[in-house]
Formats: structure tokens, C-alpha cells, sequence
């Protein structure tokens, strides 16, 4: 018994002595093991962030930005309150590196974190922490931050790096949208792909918040998350196309719609709204011979447009003839 009593007391010992010295981040920090991108375009003056992980929902805790204030990317353990404490020091005045340093200073998780802002002057600060899982790391340049934790090779940070400078001259979200293309073509996430983020906002802040953003995509879960973030990137530039076409349409500018709805429809042939689109634009503009094609084609594969079109001729959005009105409806009937 007194033998039995004794090695029972040695085990709280043993125990201790494998506890490390460096405490672990709280339990409540999310993880998003994951490569980004944090960058400033010198020429717009936009900032932005993009992201990838193998975790549901990244973008909701790992990318941050606004408008005339900079954009954070805080990740591995994630302490998400870096996002929002770092743009209300960007934003009393502080600069990305003095930001960084009070956030990393006064978190006692800081070896389980990676962080990286871009100020909207373009300064850049980045941090990757003692105990980030490997292999991890970052290259910062001009006006721009890679980093990476938990990725299946060593190569991530640097084929990012070279793919956004490569790239020099795109808008900011195609550029951004090629380093983690880039990233991906090294092995990326160890453990693969599942969501991904795209964030980039304006110079400075308006009063229209609404219209601050200029780009803001997610992917949730998926498993190509990286080309499904390219496919939505391409989806939105032709829905850029088509709002301008709306806009067009507004002003009475039947030339301009024609133009917009085009493009889009040329970025994104199978949609068949944008097909719809500019086949109201082809006959608002008389050119009928064309628009007539068009809307059989997108009466053929959707009977509602036929419907859709009738109602938009008292709003005045189609503006043709009854005659003419009548000749696009028949070619819902016609084989």
C-alpha cells in the first residue's frame, strides 16, 4: 500500500515536467492555418486583403479593411479582435508597424499568431509567431504583405510574392487573386483547400459606405476554393458591366447599355440575364435584326423572360414599338 501511495504521488510531477513553459493561446481563439496577401495599389490607392484556408468561413474572422484606413490579415491562431483594434489604431493615426507592435506587444498568444497590415499610405507590417505551424513564414515588399502557416511546402510566401509582382499594372483584386493562384501551385494548405475571401476597399471613405468597398467576395466551403474564388472574380467584373449597363439604361443612353451589356455578356456568355439584357439594349437602339436572335435564344432557355419582357415596357426599361414588342413575343412561339 505504501509503495502504491507513492507512485501515485509521482505522477502530478511527471505530469508538470511536460507542460511547455509557454502558454497555449485561450481555447476560444478560432484557427485559420492559411496563406494571404494584405496590399496597397499605388495608383488607385486601394487596399486590400485576400485569403485561402482549409477552414469554414475564413473571411469572417482573418480579413479586415476599410476604406481610407488599411487592411489586416490575422491568422493561425486567430485573435480576430487584431482586425477591428487595428483599424481603430490605423485610423487615430498610427502607422502599420506601430499598429503591429502594440497588437502583437500586448497579446500573451503572440507566438501562435501571424499578422499583417498594410496602412493606407501604403506601409507594411507583418509578424509571424515563434510557434506558427510549418512551414510558415512571409515576404514583405512594397506595399505589400504575403504570409503563410501550415503549408505543405516552404515555397508559399515567395511564389506569392513573385506572382503579385508580375502582375504589376492589373486592379488590385486580379492581382491579389494571382498570389493565391500562386500559392496554390506550390502545394498550398497542407491539409488542402475549403474557403477563401477577397476584400478591397476605396482610398479614402465617403458618405456612402455602401460604395466604399470595391470588391467584396467569399467563398464559404468549397473544395477548389482558390478557382472558385477566380470564377466568382470573373462573375463580378461582368456584373460590374452590367450595373454600368443599368446605369446607362437610367440616363437614356441606349449606346452606353448596348456597350455594358455586351461586355458582360461577352465575359460571362452563358449567363442568360446578360444575354436578356442586351437584346432589350439591341432593340431599344433599333437594331432589331440582331436583338430578335438573342431573345429566342434566352426565350428557349427560360419561358419566365417572356413574361419579364412584358413587364418591362410600362416601366419604360424596353422602348419599342407595339409592333416591335409583338415580333420579340413571337419568338418564344417560333422553332
Amino acid at each position: 500500500m505504501k509503495r502504491l501511495f507513492f507512485l501515485v504521488l509521482q505522477v502530478p510531477f511527471w505530469v508538470f515536467a511536460q507542460i511547455p513553459t509557454q502558454p497555449l493561446p485561450p481555447i476560444a481563439d478560432p484557427f485559420a492555418h492559411t496563406f494571404s496577401i494584405v496590399a496597397r495599389d499605388s495608383t488607385t490607392g486601394e487596399v486590400g486583403v485576400a485569403v485561402q484556408s482549409h477552414w469554414f468561413s475564413v473571411g469572417s474572422i482573418v480579413s479586415w479593411a476599410e476604406a481610407g484606413v488599411g487592411a489586416i490579415a490575422t491568422q493561425s491562431f486567430v485573435n480576430a479582435s487584431f482586425g477591428p483594434k487595428g483599424l481603430a489604431m490605423l485610423k487615430a493615426g498610427l502607422t502599420a508597424q506601430e499598429a503591429a507592435d502594440k497588437l502583437i506587444r500586448d497579446d500573451a498568444g503572440r507566438d501562435f499568431r501571424q499578422l499583417a497590415i498594410v496602412d493606407a499610405k501604403g506601409n507594411v507590417a507583418v509578424y509571424t509567431g515563434a510557434k506558427c505551424v510549418a512551414e510558415a513564414g512571409h515576404v514583405k515588399g512594397k506595399g505589400y504583405s504575403v504570409q503563410a502557416n501550415m503549408m505543405l511546402t516552404d515555397q508559399v510566401p515567395r511564389a506569392m510574392s513573385r506572382a503579385y509582382e508580375a502582375s504589376a499594372g492589373m486592379p488590385l483584386a486580379e492581382r491579389m487573386m494571382a498570389a493565391l493562384e500562386a500559392a496554390q501551385g506550390v502545394g498550398g494548405d497542407a491539409r488542402g483547400q475549403q474557403s477563401a475571401a477577397m476584400l478591397v476597399v476605396r482610398q479614402t471613405a465617403s458618405n456612402e459606405p455602401w460604395k466604399d468597398k470595391t470588391v467584396d467576395l467569399r467563398v464559404e466551403d468549397h473544395p477548389q476554393a482558390v478557382s472558385e474564388m477566380r470564377r466568382l472574380l470573373t462573375v463580378f467584373r461582368a456584373y460590374e458591366r452590367m450595373n454600368n449597363g443599368d446605369l446607362a439604361v437610367e440616363q437614356g443612353d441606349e449606346e452606353g447599355a448596348l456597350r455594358e451589356y455586351g461586355a458582360a455578356m461577352t465575359a460571362f456568355p452563358e449567363n442568360v440575364e446578360m444575354q436578356f439584357w442586351t437584346a432589350v439594349s439591341l432593340a431599344n437602339a433599333g437594331r432589331m435584326q440582331q436583338a430578335l436572335p438573342m431573345f429566342k435564344k434566352v426565350f428557349s432557355k427560360e419561358p419566365n423572360w417572356v413574361a419579364m419582357t412584358k413587364r418591362i415596357v410600362p416601366s419604360g426599361i424596353l422602348t419599342v414599338s407595339s409592333g416591335d414588342l409583338q415580333r420579340i413575343l413571337s419568338v418564344a412561339t417560333t422553332k
